[in-house]
């Protein structure tokens, strides 16, 4: 993935539809049965709703994987500040969104990097195995689906 020069270089790509980037935006597999349970547990625990989220089976998520190079199998994209965040360090930053508790759990950036995205790396290549898949947000209710940019 390249790192883009400049922040909110997704502004300026016909391919994403405009979105409110005021917040942090969290893209995810809507059909993986560990992410869409991660999505419903982000949604009721960010009380302050300081995180957005989309799928990325979504026109959204779909622009936004193609403008940063990846494929939805490689990671998850925290969209913060403008900028794009993804494996171990992507979860460190909305540890620091959400703030609070979760702030302490950024103590995981003791862990050297390699590791972390190893370990990441390791879940996400297995995660359908281990988890399953489901219908496009399945898991999700209809109240969290209503927050889905």
């Amino acid at each position: 993935m390249a790192e883009p020069k400049t922040p909110y270089a997704y502004r300026d790509d016909p391919e994403i539809p405009a979105f409110d980037d005021n917040k942090a935006l969290f893209v995810f597999d809507g059909v993986c049965v560990l992410c869409s349970t991660g999505a419903a547990w982000l949604m009721r625990f960010d009380r302050k709703r300081r995180v957005n989220l989309t799928s990325a089976q979504g026109e959204l998520g779909q622009g936004l994987y193609r403008h940063f190079g990846m494929e939805l199998d490689e990671s998850y994209l925290l969209i913060a500040d403008g900028r794009v965040y993804t494996a171990s360090t992507g979860y460190l930053k909305l540890c620091q969104i959400l703030g609070g508790p979760w702030h302490l759990l950024r103590l995981a950036s003791l862990i050297p990097s390699g590791f972390r995205d190893w370990m990441y790396g390791h879940i996400a290549r297995n995660r359908y195995r281990w988890f399953g898949k489901t219908e496009f947000c399945a898991l999700l209710s209809n109240e969290e689906r209503q927050r889905l940019i």
